[in-house]
């Protein structure tokens, strides 16, 4: 008996469907029995009914806590200041210097910036108890709008502002909102989860090119020039896992040539590189050719959330349609007080002064451990040493950590297998004693943990 025309469609479908189910099974990796060799990209997946990977991971966590070895999520017992005390699993407290902090410039405990905290509290109560389009905007927010647009050298006639309650937020409600299916992303291969995810919820086409290779990258926009349709070039101005800045100027350049947008998203970079501390953009002379900036406030600004700034008629096009903004509360008072008057600092002579010192600490700190520890060839303020084996991880951080030194410790998949690394975040307030006291540990554990430069 002949199939109907939608009997043959509900078999396709369910054919489809069972393809899919069978190709997307993920097997759960061998995993060692001694918890010192797991590491945690081995509990990654699974979807086994009875939650094997979840179970597994949490045994992990118990093993290396009851073998007090679990240097993270410590709580830390006051501001991220470039000394710090924290207290671990076992209840022991350690006092060590902080290099696991982005407050870069140091403005996360200035005292002007915690009054600025506390005086939006009093006016504006505590939270915004709404959506930023619905009824959660206060003058506070269109403020601090108008003061990022000038800051970042636009006019307010031209240019408009997104704030979202998160910078994770920023990347996936843009990209999601101003991308559609059928368009294409283009994306640094080392872009950050957020843009990469971003990417995926847009529906759009995603391409990858080879980190920083503008020749790769137009040889991607080569392939789809014939295609008449939207297309997005994503990549940062600093990146974080390898501490390089991105080829903006480059960029910009292949998007006017095959008539793509760009992104820069400028979070470890914006109120830190360039004369102004506009960013990457502004210190390769690209400033007013990108399309649109990401900026996020829990970096140089040491508070949370972040922003969008792009011509006028996208931002208000994102503001209604990213929905990790619509369905959102807007970002508290509390935070967009400080987020502010750490704008109003790092615009400053004080921001002059503060760049100039991080830039000076970067120097000292990589010659200090130039061809002792193997450093990547950065000159930012995110200085990352090569330990290599994600193995050690555990043994390494516990052992910095009490050996009073804050590292953060980076591995697979964030990096490539075989890279992990501990991660340097320089501030402009590090004195020369702790940059030298870190330095010296970081040696010693090179020694100690087989990873000294070769």
């Amino acid at each position: 008996m002949a199939l109907s025309l939608a009997e043959k469609k509900a078999l396709l479908r369910k054919k489809m469907l069972e393809k899919k189910q069978k190709t997307s099974a993920v097997q759960v990796a061998e995993i060692p029995s001694d918890f010192k060799k797991q590491t945690y990209d081995m509990f990654a997946l699974g979807n086994s009914p009875d939650l094997q990977e979840i179970k597994q991971f949490s045994a992990w966590v118990d093993k290396a806590q009851e073998n007090a070895l679990y240097a993270f999520e410590s709580p830390r017992q006051h501001e991220q200041k470039e000394q710090i005390e924290l207290i671990r699993e076992d209840g022991k407290e350690l006092t060590m210097v902080n290099f696991s902090s982005y407050n870069y410039l140091g403005y996360g405990y200035h005292p002007e910036v915690k009054k600025a905290s506390q005086a939006a509290i009093e006016r504006y109560g505590t939270g915004a108890a709404s959506s930023p389009v619905i009824s959660g905007t206060f003058q506070l927010h269109d403020d601090f709008e108008k003061s990022l647009i000038d800051f970042m050298g636009f006019s307010t006639k031209t240019h408009g502002i997104s704030l979202f309650s998160s910078g994770y937020a920023v990347n996936t409600g843009t990209i999601s909102s101003f991308m559609k299916p059928g368009s294409y992303i283009i994306l640094d291969e080392t872009a950050h989860a957020s843009l990469m995810e971003g990417a995926a919820l847009s529906g759009a086409q995603m391409r990858l090119f080879k980190h920083n290779d503008m020749e790769d990258l137009e040889r991607i926009l080569k392939t789809i020039e014939k295609d008449k349709v939207r297309k997005l070039i994503c990549i940062e101005g600093v990146y974080s896992a390898d501490g390089d800045r991105g080829n903006i100027k480059g960029v910009v350049e292949l998007a006017k040539r095959y008539d793509a947008f760009s992104l820069v998203d400028e979070a470890h970079s914006i109120m830190i590189a360039g004369e102004n501390g506009r960013g990457v953009a502004e210190e390769q002379g690209v400033l007013d050719q990108v399309d649109l900036f990401i900026i996020t406030f829990s970096k140089a600004f040491c508070s949370v959330g972040g922003t969008l700034i792009a011509r006028k008629e996208i931002t208000r096009y994102v503001n209604w349609y990213a929905r990790s903004r619509m369905f959102s509360a807007a970002i508290p008072p509390a935070i967009i007080g400080a987020a502010h008057k750490a704008l109003e600092l790092g615009r400053s002579a004080d921001g002059d002064a503060r760049r100039k010192r991080i830039r000076e600490n970067v120097t000292l700190i990589r010659e200090l451990l130039q061809d002792k520890v193997n450093l990547l060839n950065t000159t930012s303020w995110i200085v990352p040493v090569v330990y290599g084996d994600e193995t050690k991880t555990l043994e390494l951080s516990d052992w910095l950590q009490r050996n009073g030194l804050d590292g953060q410790p980076m591995n697979f998949p964030a990096v490539p297998k075989g890279e992990a690394r501990i991660r340097l975040f320089v501030t402009s307030e590090h004195t020369k004693e702790q940059i030298e006291y870190a330095a010296k540990v970081l040696i010693e554990a090179a020694e100690k943990f087989d990873f000294l430069s070769h």
